[in-house]
């Protein structure tokens, strides 16, 4: 990827206005193929907002999004069908489906078969459900969900609702897929499992915008971080950039940057003290010490 390469997803000053409330003030981001993008921020940011712009369950106020240059729509059907999809923060399944049934239902969105093919189950009508169960089936255990497909949603352990939420999304054929707190409430050796299941969909050339408040699991995964601060945009750049910014400290800890940088400074001064090593450390450091709720350890 180059920086002339046309961007798969554009957004381009998204403001998102309710009442007199702004929650989102000219917002611009671009996700490019084969991409992963992490979207970070304090608990009220405009992060799931911004979501809701991306996907059509919001107009924004101001600001287009485009999908290959095309302007979407403000309708989230048919931005599925335009090619992107996404899961929830709270995980929206049909509980009393099964895991086969609910990935069917994503999959509806590439069945093509008419009113009379249905009607009266002819041949394509018979070709079209047995494409879609084959791949329903593929995308259960691409996600790690094979010989589970007769299971109910409901009686799935909750890191496989999550694997679940994102297979059915996946059944879309999507070219943009939008994880918003794919690892909330999972224990690390599930969140680690979730971590190589987005490098999976990566390597499938699906392109990847991701919101987590753990931030060590999106420096580790996103080639590129965008933090959001009370709906304004404020840092933009790799993992490296954005975690050693002195603002992204400030955000997430609420203290002035160069208090913060102090604080930095004397605890690698007693570390290295205590240890007889020398050498300062940098605000990175801090950063990387950022719990899940934005706060500090």
């Amino acid at each position: 990827m180059t920086a002339t390469t046309a961007p798969v997803l554009a957004a381009r000053d998204v403001s998102m206005v309710f009442g007199g409330l702004t929650a989102l003030a000219e917002v611009s981001l671009e996700l490019h193929e084969g991409q992963i993008l992490g979207l970070i921020g304090p608990n009220g940011a405009g992060k799931t907002t911004f979501f809701n712009c991306l996907t059509g369950l919001y107009t924004p106020t101001k600001g287009s999004v485009t999908l290959r240059g095309d302007r979407l729509p403000s309708d989230p059907a048919r931005v599925t069908v335009a090619g992107v999809a996404r899961t929830f923060q709270n995980i929206r399944l049909f509980p009393s489906m099964t895991a086969l049934e609910n990935v069917l239902v994503g999959r509806h969105a590439r069945m093509t078969q008419g009113p009379i093919a249905s009607l009266f189950h002819g041949p394509a009508y018979r070709r079209g459900e047995a494409d879609a169960r084959r791949r329903s089936l593929e995308l259960l255990e691409f996600v790690g969900l094979r010989g589970l497909d007769d299971e109910l949603a409901r009686n799935l352990p909750y890191g496989d609702q999550r694997r679940l939420e994102i297979a059915r999304a996946l059944a879309t054929d999507p070219a943009v897929l939008l994880l918003d707190e794919p690892t909330a409430g999972m224990n690390p050796q599930e969140t680690e499992a979730a971590r190589q299941l987005i490098f999976a969909i990566r390597d499938t050339g699906v392109a990847v915008v991701v919101i987590e408040h753990d931030t060590k699991f999106i420096f580790s995964l996103c080639d590129h971080v965008s933090v959001l601060v009370q709906g304004r945009l404020l840092v933009q750049g790799t993992p490296e950039v954005v975690r050693g910014d002195p603002r992204v400290i400030e955000a997430y800890l609420g203290k002035p940057p160069e208090e913060v940088e102090a604080e930095v400074r004397q605890y690698a001064e007693e570390a290295a003290h205590s240890t007889g090593t020398a050498g300062t450390a940098d605000p990175a450091d801090s950063a990387e010490d950022l719990d899940t709720e934005g706060g500090s350890r």
